[in-house]
């Protein structure tokens, strides 16, 4: 049985508050838990008899509380709906690249850059289901850096964690002022030799060059803005490739933009494609 107090602590993590205080973010269900456990040690398990006869055994290591909760428990616990037989609690620095300094990050990524190095930067994207389906985009496309500015949706939330599907074990989030990262960017390309080409940072706007028409190399930094506003003025002032998704047939009457997370995917697709 788990103690109210532990009951307490997890509920807890539900806002950003706690999970900066603790330090500790909650996953659920076995595809996510799983994943993340192949990585990162648990601090607490809660989970049914079912997945820990199956699972206890291979996967917990020592060090982490294990709690057996009846169904009933884990719908106390649980941020889902539907509760899926397991819930834990992990350490948020548990990736050794999110706690380097960013220059150490960006230039060590950027060193070892084999012409297909591809970064995500996110600029105020705020919707929690955007952000985690993002990052599991990223996962898709081999993706192992998403930067985060500081008005963007915090990467720890449940419903982030529960949307990136198990993606977050293998993809790299920083929060970061993505100024400070443009700066780390521009002062890699200034070291390059006169005839090297210098690494891109694209850019998804209304006004930029149709993205089917384009040759994009296969690296650089995709910047993707606010669900509302787009990229703010003072980032897009430095996005050196401005690429438009354009929407078809040609002339007809459609939506005014597409979905944040949709249209990362499509960018992602055209640059791997190169």
């Amino acid at each position: 049985m788990i103690s109210k107090a532990k009951t307490k602590l997890i509920r807890s993590l539900e806002h950003r508050k706690a999970r900066k205080e603790e330090g500790l973010f909650v996953a659920e269900g076995p595809k996510v838990v799983g994943d993340l456990m192949k990585v990162a040690v648990p601090e607490i398990i809660a989970a049914t008899d079912g997945w820990l006869g199956q699972h206890g055994d291979t996967l917990i290591g020592e060090g982490t509380e294990v709690y057996t909760v009846t169904q009933e428990e884990l719908q106390r616990l649980s941020f889902l709906q539907h509760p899926q037989q397991v819930l834990a609690v992990f350490r948020q620095d548990f990736s050794h690249d999110t706690r380097l300094p960013l220059h150490d990050i960006v230039q060590t990524a950027l060193r070892h850059d084999r012409g297909d190095s591809l970064f995500i930067a996110l600029d105020s994207v705020q919707d929690p289901g955007n952000l985690g389906t993002i990052i599991r985009v990223a996962d898709w496309f081999g993706i192992e850096h998403v930067f985060c500015s500081e008005e963007t949706a915090d990467p720890w939330n449940p419903k982030v964690v529960q949307a990136t599907m198990g993606s977050l074990a293998r993809v790299n989030v920083t929060r970061c002022d993505l100024h400070a990262l443009l700066d780390e960017i521009e002062a890699y390309n200034r070291s390059l030799p006169p005839d090297a080409s210098p690494f891109p940072v694209y850019g998804t706007f209304l006004d930029g060059a149709d993205i089917t028409a384009r040759q994009l190399e296969r690296r650089g930094l995709l910047v993707m803005g606010n669900e509302g506003n787009g990229i703010s003025p003072s980032i897009a002032a430095r996005v050196s490739d401005k690429l438009l998704i354009p929407s078809f047939p040609e002339g007809r009457e459609t939506a005014d933009s597409l979905n944040v997370a949709i249209a990362t995917a499509i960018a992602c697709f055209a640059i791997r494609r190169g």
